[in-house]
């Protein structure tokens, strides 16, 4: 049975959620394979949030193929601190001024699965659904299609991305994406994040989710 007014208590608290985030600390790990496991590439990079200097990454080691390095993984780092300049994080998100919500459903797992509609063509926006738990309204994972390609190089995303609370913050912790780039065929790309601290509190090495897809 889905609990009343799941979808409501999560939009309610999810516009508090977009403040609760202020600064972190996080090592990610990115990679990225095509043409069949024939190109490779891995990068990874320190990444900062503050409200001084917004989004920032330092890359600690990369390797493999520099077409795949420049145009997907420097160019994922890129693309988020533009956007998180353009929009202080709020262009891409789970908000009313961004989406319409459609049905919704209880998965085998007990989630309740919302569909999720942009509003405007946008490379921050998904054409998919969410899945919440159902009695506390929180949000696990985002699934779909970007709207519009994030790139000239790379077309066709589906991605899906997790989440989780750490220290009481919902922060994503993994993001895998299939696409097409462009000279390198159909592709994997997946993000994992360590956090090290969430609002200038360390994150202790048990609480700090880290996933690979």
């Amino acid at each position: 049975v889905v609990s009343p007014g799941t979808l409501g208590r999560f939009l309610a608290e999810y516009e508090q959620s977009l403040q609760n985030l202020v600064s972190y600390r996080a090592v990610r790990r990115l990679s990225v394979v095509a043409r069949g496991g024939k190109m490779t590439a891995s990068l990874t990079a320190r990444t900062t949030l503050d409200p001084v200097n917004g989004f920032q990454f330092e890359v600690l080691d990369e390797t493999g193929s520099g077409m795949l390095r420049s145009r997907v993984l420097h160019g994922a780092l890129e693309a988020e601190r533009e956007a998180k300049r353009r929009e202080k994080g709020a262009h891409g998100a789970l908000t009313a001024a961004n989406y319409t919500f459609g049905a919704s459903e209880l998965t085998p797992e007990g989630l309740l699965r919302v569909a999720i509609h942009p509003v405007r063509k946008d490379s921050l926006l998904v054409e998919g659904s969410i899945l919440l738990t159902n009695e506390a309204a929180d949000l696990v994972r985002m699934e779909g299609l970007l709207v519009k390609r994030p790139s000239f190089w790379t077309r066709k995303v589906l991605i899906i991305r997790d989440y989780a609370r750490i220290g009481g913050v919902r922060v994503p912790i993994a993001m895998g994406s299939k696409a097409d780039i462009l000279f390198a065929g159909p592709s994997t790309f997946s993000m994992s994040y360590e956090y090290e601290s969430i609002n200038n509190v360390p994150v202790a090495a048990a609480g700090a989710a880290v996933a690979q897809r």
